[in-house]
């Protein structure tokens, strides 16, 4: 499989032009000395049900392993951020990447970017839900992307990894749909999105639901 970069798209000109038209580079750059991780199992702490157009997905979030990424999801779950945000890149059997651009393709305000938490060893697995983010390590701020297969090429130490935090629980179905939707590309002003679902796949809500027994 071709390997690919997961950018998460900045309110800047430069970092756009880049990040957007699918180049594998983005604005800033960083390295890690962090060790080699050992593998760990995802924990199951906290579900959510995704309902979009194209159906709903439960997602199990792990802040056991990965306390800063998990919270800072929940975080904009709990502020309503993603309730009308869309999947606006969709890459066939590679991945679904949304969370942060409204219908109009206009740019959400996000928080503060996190620490990238990459290195604890969780895998970028099919139905897997991770962080995008710039080349800059510590750059992720709301969106995220689900793995359609096992992307190897995005775990750590690789590109510097990308931070996995969850996972589908139910409606892995629903994913695959997404997924093989067609896509084009779309100018919108002076930027153009790679990748792009010609019909929007709409987020309509993000709500806290028991997480099913295992």
């Amino acid at each position: 499989m071709k390997t690919q970069t997961i950018t998460t798209s900045l309110p800047l000109k430069t970092c756009l032009s880049l990040a957007l038209i699918g180049l594998l580079t983005a604005c800033g750059g960083s390295d890690s000395s962090d060790p080699e991780p050992q593998p760990v199992v995802l924990s199951i702490d906290h579900c959510f049900v995704m309902s979009t157009t194209e159906g709903d997905m439960t997602l199990g979030i792990d802040t056991t392993n990965t306390p800063i990424t998990g919270q800072n999801f929940i975080d904009y779950v709990e502020d309503g951020f993603y309730d009308g945000t869309i999947f606006h890149r969709i890459v066939n059997n590679f991945v679904n990447q949304g969370g942060g651009l409204t219908a109009d393709y206009s740019f959400k305000t996000t928080n503060d970017p996190i620490k990238n938490e990459s290195s604890v060893g969780l895998k970028n697995e099919r139905g897997t839900i991770a962080m995008a983010r710039t080349q800059s390590l510590d750059s992720a701020t709301a969106q995220f992307f689900f793995n359609i297969h096992d992307n190897a090429n995005l775990d750590y130490p690789s590109q510097g990894g990308y931070a996995v935090f969850g996972k589908i629980l139910e409606g892995i179905e629903i994913m695959d749909m997404m997924n093989a939707v067609t896509t084009e590309t779309k100018t919108i002003g002076e930027f153009s999105f790679q990748d792009a679902p010609v019909d929007n796949i709409v987020i309509n809500s993000v709500t806290a639901t028991t997480c099913p027994a295992n």
